[in-house]
């Protein structure tokens, strides 16, 4: 909690600081306190998996969530709130998952299904997973899944889901709609040829680039770290130009089955990443030279928009369009951030309060605060 006593001028006084400097301080300091929970309780863009077995008149659904988001679907699932979920809390009350339950909507033909949890446990990598079961009126040619949970998710998040008949093939899998906040719901047809799996459009990846871009918070905070010590125009697009070669190196190897390693490290080193710049930006003058370790920290961060890729699926037989359209997606997304905040940080260098506060070293502790939030939350969220 803050107190009035570090504000006493006297205490200022008593260190050799001025009047001036030490009210600029305590509103550099203020600024900070600001602007860092806004940063730090940010999340990247969500994913949560559902597939959805139709035999007959019965759905059979397997629903999968980052641990933290379905705490915050269903809190009561938390019960010695900890903070955490454990196996004993999943098994021991089956009641707690009535929010999840109530915001999914199944309809056959028209006619709403009837939905009831049957089990949930944990999953590797910091996911949980339920299992619903429906029953419908009648067996149905259509379908239409509807959800109501987003406004209780983190911005952006996006439900993957695929609707198949009994059966463990690929020829089984006959619909994959992707709902999200703005297209909540989706209409399948349950007849059709066996063996025809639907893919989504080649085009829709670059689409799909931009969104996850300017959703994904830790990697916007980075870019405003490379930049916000400012330089020349050159110096800035060699470091852009160098996290751009890293990332897209990082998504090939991983989108192409050539290496793909663990979340559990990728994200902790992300974080790890965005505090390490905040910090060298007490210690550089400008952007010159920093392409040598936006290249190494690019290669890290394309591992995790390779996640996201992964999630999403590429389609067969276009997986180097999809992958590149991907990255451009990335890159356009990245590029019209920068144009927006290029021009508001020359301003701001312009402007003599923002210059004797300090105001690029205020922003890189907020950075560094946030890198440090976020690398704690990974390593130690459940």
């Amino acid at each position: 909690m803050l107190t009035a006593a570090p504000c006493d001028n006297k205490v200022f006084e008593r260190t050799g600081l001025s009047r001036h400097v030490a009210r600029d301080m305590v509103i550099g300091a203020c600024l900070l306190v600001l602007v860092v929970p806004g940063i730090a309780g940010a999340h990247q863009v969500g994913l949560s998996r559902g597939v959805y077995t139709v035999d007959g008149a019965a759905v059979a659904v397997e629903l999968t969530f980052a641990r933290g988001e379905l705490r915050a679907l269903a809190p009561g699932l938390d019960a010695d709130g900890d903070g955490t979920l454990s196996e004993g809390e999943l098994a021991a009350d089956g009641a707690a998952l009535g929010p999840v339950v109530a915001g999914v909507g199944l309809a056959a033909g028209g006619e709403p299904c009837v939905g009831a949890a049957t089990r949930a446990w944990l999953t590797e990598e910091d996911g949980a997973s339920l299992a619903l079961r429906f029953e419908c009126p009648r067996a149905t040619t259509a379908l239409t899944l509807t959800w109501s949970l987003f406004d209780r998710l983190s911005p952006g998040h996006r439900h993957l889901a695929q609707f198949q008949r009994p059966g463990a093939g690929p020829e089984d899998i006959f619909a994959e709609p992707v709902l999200q906040a703005r297209a909540p719901a989706a209409t399948v047809a349950v007849e059709g040829d066996r063996g025809e799996a639907p893919a989504r459009p080649v085009s829709a990846y670059f689409e799909l680039g931009v969104e996850h871009i300017l959703i994904g918070t830790d990697h916007l905070v980075f870019l405003l770290g490379l930049v916000v010590v400012g330089g020349r125009l050159r110096s800035l697009v060699a470091v852009i130009t160098a996290f751009t070669l890293g990332h897209s190196l990082s998504l090939a190897l991983a989108t192409l089955g050539i290496w793909t390693p663990s979340g559990a490290w990728v994200e902790p080193a992300i974080a790890l990443s965005i505090a390490y710049v905040g910090v060298e930006n007490f210690f550089v003058p400008d952007a010159a030279g920093r392409w040598r370790i936006t290249l190494p920290f690019g290669f890290v961060h394309g591992f995790g928009f390779a996640g996201v890729l992964a999630e999403l699926g590429l389609p067969a037989g276009e997986v180097g369009p999809a992958l590149l359209l991907f990255n451009l997606g990335v890159e356009a997304g990245q590029l019209a951030v920068l144009a927006l905040v290029l021009p508001v940080l020359l301003a701001l260098g312009r402007w003599e309060p923002y210059r004797r506060l300090h105001g690029a070293k205020w922003i890189s502790g907020a950075i560094v605060l946030a890198g440090l939030w976020w690398f704690f939350e990974r390593v130690l969220g459940g």
